[in-house]
Protein backbone atom coordinates (compact mmCIF):
# COMPACT_ATOMS: atom_id res chain seq x y z
CA UNK A 1 0.00 0.00 0.00
CA UNK A 2 3.13 2.07 0.40
CA UNK A 3 3.65 2.13 -3.14
CA UNK A 4 0.20 2.93 -4.27
CA UNK A 5 0.07 5.53 -2.08
CA UNK A 6 3.61 6.73 -3.89
CA UNK A 7 1.68 6.19 -7.30
CA UNK A 8 -1.49 8.22 -5.97
CA UNK A 9 0.53 11.29 -4.72
CA UNK A 10 2.56 11.83 -7.88
CA UNK A 11 0.08 10.34 -10.60
CA UNK A 12 -3.60 10.30 -9.00
CA UNK A 13 -3.93 7.02 -9.44
CA UNK A 14 -6.51 5.80 -7.91
CA UNK A 15 -8.71 8.82 -9.12
CA UNK A 16 -10.57 8.47 -6.07
CA UNK A 17 -7.89 7.24 -2.80
CA UNK A 18 -10.08 4.30 -1.30
CA UNK A 19 -11.20 4.33 1.98
CA UNK A 20 -9.32 0.72 2.95
CA UNK A 21 -6.91 0.52 0.09
CA UNK A 22 -6.07 -2.91 1.66
CA UNK A 23 -9.76 -4.54 0.61
CA UNK A 24 -9.28 -2.54 -2.95
CA UNK A 25 -6.44 -4.06 -3.75
CA UNK A 26 -7.50 -7.31 -2.98
CA UNK A 27 -11.28 -7.27 -4.14
CA UNK A 28 -10.00 -7.03 -7.79
CA UNK A 29 -8.16 -10.02 -7.84
CA UNK A 30 -10.47 -12.71 -7.25
CA UNK A 31 -8.25 -15.27 -10.47
CA UNK A 32 -5.38 -13.54 -9.28
CA UNK A 33 -2.77 -10.72 -8.17
CA UNK A 34 0.90 -10.33 -8.92
CA UNK A 35 3.48 -7.63 -7.69
CA UNK A 36 7.34 -6.93 -8.81
CA UNK A 37 9.96 -6.13 -7.08
CA UNK A 38 13.19 -4.61 -8.29
CA UNK A 39 16.31 -4.91 -6.07
CA UNK A 40 14.60 -6.57 -3.54
CA UNK A 41 11.83 -3.86 -2.70
CA UNK A 42 8.32 -3.95 -3.87
CA UNK A 43 7.62 -1.66 -6.72
CA UNK A 44 4.63 -2.89 -8.77
CA UNK A 45 1.36 -4.89 -8.77
CA UNK A 46 -1.66 -6.21 -11.04
CA UNK A 47 -5.12 -7.86 -10.90
CA UNK A 48 -7.26 -10.03 -12.81
CA UNK A 49 -10.49 -10.31 -11.60
CA UNK A 50 -14.04 -11.62 -13.66
CA UNK A 51 -16.15 -8.47 -14.48
CA UNK A 52 -17.37 -6.47 -11.57
CA UNK A 53 -19.88 -3.65 -11.28
CA UNK A 54 -18.71 -0.61 -12.91
CA UNK A 55 -16.64 -2.14 -15.38
CA UNK A 56 -17.42 -1.21 -18.67
CA UNK A 57 -14.63 -2.99 -21.19
CA UNK A 58 -16.47 -6.66 -20.56
CA UNK A 59 -19.45 -5.67 -22.43
CA UNK A 60 -18.14 -3.56 -24.77
CA UNK A 61 -16.14 -7.03 -25.74
CA UNK A 62 -18.64 -9.20 -25.73
CA UNK A 63 -21.32 -7.02 -27.92
CA UNK A 64 -18.07 -6.96 -30.22
CA UNK A 65 -16.93 -10.70 -30.40
CA UNK A 66 -21.06 -12.21 -30.04
CA UNK A 67 -20.04 -13.81 -26.66
CA UNK A 68 -20.77 -14.04 -22.77
CA UNK A 69 -19.13 -11.33 -20.48
CA UNK A 70 -18.36 -14.39 -18.29
CA UNK A 71 -15.58 -15.59 -21.27
CA UNK A 72 -13.69 -12.15 -19.90
CA UNK A 73 -10.92 -10.85 -17.29
CA UNK A 74 -10.54 -7.46 -16.20
CA UNK A 75 -7.08 -6.53 -15.71
CA UNK A 76 -6.70 -4.09 -13.06
CA UNK A 77 -5.39 -2.12 -9.92
CA UNK A 78 -1.90 -2.10 -12.06
CA UNK A 79 0.74 0.55 -11.15
CA UNK A 80 4.51 0.69 -10.72
CA UNK A 81 6.01 2.73 -8.52
CA UNK A 82 8.13 6.06 -9.93
CA UNK A 83 11.64 5.48 -8.94
CA UNK A 84 10.84 1.92 -11.03
CA UNK A 85 9.89 3.04 -14.40
CA UNK A 86 11.64 2.28 -17.37
CA UNK A 87 12.22 -1.34 -16.60
CA UNK A 88 9.56 -3.16 -18.51
CA UNK A 89 7.91 -3.85 -15.13
CA UNK A 90 4.19 -2.77 -16.16
CA UNK A 91 4.56 -4.47 -19.48
CA UNK A 92 6.01 -7.57 -17.39
CA UNK A 93 2.81 -7.26 -14.79
CA UNK A 94 0.04 -7.17 -17.84
CA UNK A 95 2.00 -9.74 -19.60
CA UNK A 96 1.37 -11.78 -16.52
CA UNK A 97 -1.65 -11.16 -16.57
CA UNK A 98 -2.72 -11.59 -19.60
CA UNK A 99 -0.65 -15.05 -20.08
CA UNK A 100 -3.70 -16.13 -16.82
CA UNK A 101 -6.26 -15.12 -18.88
CA UNK A 102 -5.11 -17.38 -21.44
CA UNK A 103 -4.47 -20.09 -19.53
CA UNK A 104 -8.15 -19.86 -18.05
CA UNK A 105 -9.59 -19.09 -21.21
CA UNK A 106 -11.11 -16.17 -20.96
CA UNK A 107 -10.11 -12.87 -22.99
CA UNK A 108 -8.73 -9.78 -21.14
CA UNK A 109 -10.11 -6.42 -21.33
CA UNK A 110 -9.51 -3.50 -19.06
CA UNK A 111 -11.16 0.26 -18.36
CA UNK A 112 -8.28 3.26 -17.59
CA UNK A 113 -9.48 6.64 -17.34
CA UNK A 114 -8.73 8.64 -20.29
CA UNK A 115 -6.63 11.46 -18.37
CA UNK A 116 -3.95 8.61 -18.24
CA UNK A 117 -2.27 8.90 -21.04
CA UNK A 118 0.98 7.31 -19.60
CA UNK A 119 -1.04 4.08 -19.27
CA UNK A 120 -2.91 4.53 -22.26
CA UNK A 121 0.07 5.01 -24.18
CA UNK A 122 1.29 1.56 -22.58
CA UNK A 123 -1.24 -0.27 -23.46
CA UNK A 124 -1.58 0.60 -27.08
CA UNK A 125 2.40 -0.15 -27.34
CA UNK A 126 2.11 -3.46 -26.12
CA UNK A 127 -0.79 -3.98 -28.89
CA UNK A 128 -4.08 -3.06 -26.79
CA UNK A 129 -6.72 -1.84 -29.15
CA UNK A 130 -9.28 0.59 -28.00
CA UNK A 131 -12.60 0.15 -28.21
CA UNK A 132 -14.41 3.01 -27.42
CA UNK A 133 -13.89 5.85 -24.78
CA UNK A 134 -17.42 5.80 -22.37
CA UNK A 135 -18.71 9.00 -20.38
CA UNK A 136 -19.15 7.08 -16.74
CA UNK A 137 -20.27 8.47 -13.16
CA UNK A 138 -18.79 7.96 -10.52
CA UNK A 139 -20.70 10.27 -8.00
CA UNK A 140 -23.64 12.74 -8.50
CA UNK A 141 -20.51 15.43 -8.97
CA UNK A 142 -17.65 13.11 -11.27
CA UNK A 143 -18.26 11.86 -14.88
CA UNK A 144 -15.28 10.70 -15.87
CA UNK A 145 -13.78 9.94 -19.62
CA UNK A 146 -12.74 5.86 -19.51
CA UNK A 147 -10.92 4.45 -22.24
CA UNK A 148 -12.28 0.74 -22.61
CA UNK A 149 -9.50 -1.99 -24.22
CA UNK A 150 -9.40 -5.41 -25.51
CA UNK A 151 -6.22 -7.54 -25.75
CA UNK A 152 -4.94 -8.21 -28.79
CA UNK A 153 -6.80 -11.57 -29.87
Amino acid sequence: MEVLAEVHRDDGYPVNWPERPGAWLSQASSLGAWVAELDGRLVGHVSLSRSGEGDLAPGLWSERSGTSEDLTAVVSRLFVAPQARGHGIGALLIGRAVEESRRRGVHPVLDVVASDTAAAALYERLGWELMATVEQRWSPSQLVSIRCYTAAS
